[in-house]
Formats: structure tokens, C-alpha cells, sequence
């Protein structure tokens, strides 16, 4: 195990048990310890052999014979099963399923049980006849899945029409949503050139005030949020401004009805801080969930951004505040409670609003984008790994396999950028700048996914061009905070998400993970109807654009520590 430079609380380190399967009569079982669970198998019995699920756990492979038996999975806990399977294909040709891309269907060298398949698909026009010899040539490109993706390879074989009548761009290429796993795609989206992006200089207090009319609305929202994607606030106005954009204040309101909300928002918040402080130690005693919310949140507290003057010094009240929100909102939200981050999140929000009740309303606003990332099952968290995967094989196809080579490429070393909203990936300063960025909700959803390439866009050389493994590429991966301009990386993510735009084949599944897909018109109704209204942050989120994968068993940390009888996990306890 390598030191990742931060406290062991931050590692994502966890167990993964293997569910014995029955022993069949097929297998050969050897005494003693070490050989107890071995067997053996004649490939000319082998049927078929299923490949693990991506996701943040040990690969695995199960071979299940012509008579139905499946032996129990063979796991790989440091990679190896590309190996395996290549070795494999010496001896026979492994096919990928049209039905399940997971499952490897096995065949003897037989080239006549084949061309006869072919001819049963009525596939191929009679000059295709030496398909079969580019089967041998390339097996991993000319699997039975490739029928279905309509790759380069076969492309070459389908009969040509003078119609030109092609398939659509966007429907061949990375289909990753429906198959989970599949890898062999050769069909490119071209994304032509990318742009340069030039920051603005940020928002004034000048600027500010002239999107305000005389009774104290905002007007003209639109346009205020593009001034501040590109180029964000002056340090002076993120006190009011952060209010707006958290939604403690909406846009509309008048100066009167924010005297009026905020105290509304006072009371309210002042009774819910009284529900915890008012519990005796007795009490407290039979209450084991409150416990562990205290004990966690003085515990996070005490270390985060201790460096920073605002929470400096053992009797320092900004750290007295900072405990009251956070205990508060277990409060305000039981089924969340508090999950370790929460505070990365809360910290700059206190530091800019100086205020206990405003930096409450300010942090609830935000945990509502983000709170499916502390949720137990994690659901969310893999959700977006793999929403980044989808991109990422767009936009640098290279990369993503480099990465998948280097046993990388579930991007599990990406997990605290998303959770935490890259708070321990750049300084104070730049946070809040990256953050009232992403809080416009511009230009498109899930932008802070394309920060996240644009990270990995920046570092691509240092990767590619070494001969880093998986524990090199974390420890690399770990080792940039603090290192990156925040500037570089949103023009570099900016230009990505025009690329993008600008592409005419876009996959139709880059462009609802982005907010591009255009939206069919409903069904002439008599009713009267209200417009459609925009996405809010957390409805965002919930776009589920990949399949889940099964939940693992909750830890304590945010760092992926590599080790040799553990995995990931992506829960966060104490």
C-alpha cells in the first residue's frame, strides 16, 4: 500500500466475500487447503464463459459447460482476465453473445460450422467467402456482439448500395448504456476541432447592481448566470450572490420579501438547533444515532480546512459554527443524517457568508444537488462513474483504453472529485470560483462531469506517455491536488462540452447525459397546460443513463487505496 498523503479515515477500503457454489461432478476437487476449491475442465466441454459486470469491485470470470454446470467465479483481485481470455482464444474462438455482452460463447477452430452460421444469417453477399480467415485473423473484433454494433471490421463485408443508405453515426457508436462491458467498438465519433476558451473577468459589484431593478429583483437571470459561468463573482458579492444561487432566495423576490423570508428562515432554523441541544446526557445515553452524529461531526470538524484563518486555532468560533450547522441539519434531514464530506461541503459556504443561519440555508441548497452522493447504496456515486466513462470513451477513446489496459477504467480514482465536488483537488480560493461556476447550472447538466475530463484531459500525456499500473495511476491521480489551475481546467471543460455540441452524430445518450437530446412535443391536449420547467439540480442527477451496479458494503473514506485482499467501496462511515 502506497501513502496517499491524507489521513487513513479518507481511504475507501473494504472486503468482498465469495458465495460458495455447490461442488458438481465435473469437478475435480484436490485435498488440502490451498487446493480444495480447484478443478478442471476440457475446453471441448466448454460452453460458454461469463465475464463480471463493470463496476467498483474484483473482476471476475465463471465457466459453464455444454451440460449447464456453472463452476463458482474466478476471481481476479489484481486484473488478469483480458490474459486468461486471450490465452483462451489460442485454443478456441470465444464470440461475444448478441443477446448478453457479458457472455462469451465458446467455439471449436471448426471454419465449416462457421461459414455455415454465416450462411444461415444471410449476412454477406457471395464475396464474402473468406470471412471466416478474417475471423482467425482478428476473433476479437469479429465477435457475434459486433453484429449488433455494425463495426469497421464487418462494415467491410455488408453488401454496399448505391443508395448510400448508411446507419446513422449516432447509433453505432459507444452504446455502453444498453451493454455495460462491451468493448470492442472501432466506429469513432468525430468531434472535429476544439475550441479556445477565454475566461471574463469576474462579475462586479458595479455589474451586479445593474441587474437590479429598483424594487430589489433580479432581472434578466439568464443572462447574470453566463456572466458568471464565465468569469464568476467578485469576492464581494458572494455573500448576496451565493443566496440567489443556492436557492435560499429566489430571483424573483423583492427586498421586502427577503427581510420577511429571512426571518422565517431564522425561526426555523433556531427551533431545529434546539431539538438537539436540548437532549440531557441521560437522554443521549439511549440514543446511539445521535451519538454517532456528534462524535463524527466533532471529529471532522477539528480537521477540516484547519489551515484556513476563518477555522485556525483550538477555541476558534468559526469551528463552533461550524458543528452547530452540521448538527443541525440531522435535524433537518433524519434520513440523511451526517455522512463524512458534509463538512468539505459546508466550510467554504460558512467562511464566504460569515453568518451561522445563511451558511444553513446556503448548505441545504447545495446538499440538495449533491445529497444522492452520501447516500448508503451509493447508487448515485456509480451512476456518475459511469456517466464519466461515457464521455471520457467519446471524447478520448485512447485514454479509455489505456486506462481499461491498466485495469483503470471503471475510473474509481475519479471518486472523491465527484462526491466532494473537487474540494481537496484545488485551493480555497479556486473552490469557490469552481463552485458558483457549477452552481449555475451552465452549459449544459452534469458539467462537472466534463471538469473531471478535463482533468483527466490535462494529465492524458503524464499518464499515457509512463508505464504506470493501477497503483500508479492512483497515486498520480491523488497526488494533483492542489497542483491544477482552476482556470485551465473549466476552459478546458468548456471546450470539451462545445466539441460536443457541435457534433452532428452525437450518441443519443451523450446527449441526454448533457441536456441536448431535443425533447418531442406532446400530444395535442385540450387541457390547458403550464410550460414545461427547466431540470432543478437534483432532478439532474437522477437521470439514470447506465445500469446499476449491486451495492457494496458502506466504509469510511473518499481515497482509493489499492491492497491485495480488499476493493473499493464508496460509502462513508466513521
Amino acid at each position: 500500500m502506497f501513502d496517499p498523503g491524507y489521513e487513513p479515515d479518507w481511504a475507501v477500503i473494504s472486503t468482498v466475500g465469495t458465495k460458495v457454489r455447490p461442488q458438481e461432478d465435473l469437478l475435480a476437487v484436490k485435498h488440502g487447503n490451498r487446493e480444495k476449491w480447484a478443478f478442471s475442465i476440457s475446453l471441448s466441454e466448454l460452453k460458454s464463459v461469463r465475464k463480471s459486470k463493470p463496476g467498483l469491485s474484483w473482476s471476475y470470470l465463471i465457466f459453464i459447460t455444454k451440460e449447464g454446470v456453472s463452476f463458482q467465479a474466478l476471481h481476479f483481485h489484481q486484473g488478469g482476465t483480458k490474459a486468461l481470455l486471450k490465452a483462451l482464444r489460442k485454443y478456441v474462438i470465444l464470440a461475444v453473445s448478441p443477446k448478453d455482452s457479458r457472455l462469451f460463447l465458446v467455439y471449436p477452430h471448426d471454419s465449416h460450422a462457421l461459414s455455415h452460421s454465416f450462411d444461415e444469417l444471410q449476412m454477406f453477399d457471395d464475396g464474402s467467402s473468406d470471412l471466416v480467415s478474417r475471423f482467425f485473423q482478428d476473433p476479437y473484433s469479429t465477435t457475434f456482439g459486433g453484429f449488433s454494433k455494425v463495426t469497421n471490421f464487418f462494415r467491410g463485408a455488408l453488401p454496399r448500395l448505391d443508395g448510400h443508405h448508411h446507419r446513422p453515426l449516432s447509433e453505432m457508436a459507444v452504446g455502453l448504456e444498453d451493454e455495460p462491458g462491451f468493448e470492442v467498438i472501432t466506429c469513432q465519433v468525430e468531434l472535429g476541432e476544439r475550441p479556445v476558451i477565454q475566461r471574463q473577468a469576474p462579475v462586479s459589484e458595479q455589474e451586479w447592481e445593474s441587474y437590479i431593478n429598483s424594487e430589489g429583483q433580479v432581472m434578466n437571470v439568464d443572462g447574470l448566470k453566463k456572466r458568471i459561468f464565465s468569469g464568476g463573482l467578485c469576492p464581494g458579492l458572494r455573500k448576496d450572490a451565493w443566496k440567489y444561487l443556492l436557492g435560499y432566495y429566489p430571483w424573483d423576490s423583492t427586498a421586502e420579501d427577503r427581510k420577511s423570508l429571512l426571518r422565517r428562515k431564522t425561526d426555523e432554523y433556531f427551533r431545529m438547533k434546539l431539538q438537539w441541544k436540548s437532549v440531557s446526557e441521560d437522554q443521549e445515553k439511549r440514543n446511539s444515532l445521535l451519538r454517532g452524529y456528534r462524535s463524527l461531526i466533532e471529529r471532522d470538524v477539528s480537521r477540516t480546512d484547519r489551515n484556513n484563518k476563518f477555522y485556525e486555532g483550538n477555541d476558534n468560533p468559526g469551528l463552533c459554527l461550524l458543528n452547530d450547522a452540521l448538527m443541525t441539519y440531522c435535524m433537518y434531514n433524519f434520513d440523511l443524517g451526517y455522512v463524512q464530506g458534509m463538512s468539505d461541503l459546508l466550510s467554504p459556504i460558512l467562511y464566504v457568508m460569515q453568518n451561522e443561519v445563511d451558511a444553513f440555508w446556503c448548505f441545504t441548497g447545495f446538499m440538495e444537488m449533491v445529497h444522492h452522493n452520501f447516500e448508503e447504496s451509493q447508487e448515485s456515486m456509480k451512476r456518475q462513474l459511469s456517466q464519466l466513462n461515457l464521455l471520457l470513451r467519446v471524447l478520448d477513446p485512447a485514454l479509455c483504453d489505456f486506462l481499461d489496459s491498466k485495469e483503470s477504467g471503471n475510473l474509481s480514482c475519479c471518486f472523491r472529485w465527484l462526491l466532494i465536488w473537487f474540494k481537496r483537488e484545488f485551493s480555497f480560493q479556486d473552490i469557490l470560483l469552481l463552485w458558483e461556476v457549477l452552481w449555475t447550472g451552465l452549459p449544459c447538466p452534469n458539467f462537472h462531469l466534463l471538469v473531471a475530463c478535463g482533468i483527466l484531459d490535462l494529465e492524458r500525456e503524464a499518464l499515457m506517455n509512463s508505464d504506470y499500473g493501477f497503483n500508479e495511476i492512483l497515486k498520480h491521480i491523488n497526488e494533483l491536488t492542489m497542483k491544477m489551475s482552476v482556470e485551465d481546467i473549466l476552459c478546458r471543460a468548456e471546450a470539451l462540452n462545445q466539441q460536443l455540441a457541435h457534433c452532428q452524430e452525437l450518441p443519443l445518450n451523450i446527449k441526454e447525459l448533457l441536456g441536448k437530446a431535443e425533447v418531442k412535443s406532446p400530444a395535442p391536449s385540450t387541457d390547458t397546460a403550464s410550460p414545461p420547467q427547466p431540470l432543478s439540480p437534483s432532478q439532474v442527477h437522477e437521470l439514470d443513463l447506465t445500469d446499476s451496479v449491486s451495492p457494496s458494503q458502506p466504509d469510511s473514506s473518499i481515497e482509493i487505496l489499492p491492497t491485495e485482499d480488499t476493493t473499493t467501496s464508496q460509502s462513508l462511515s466513521p
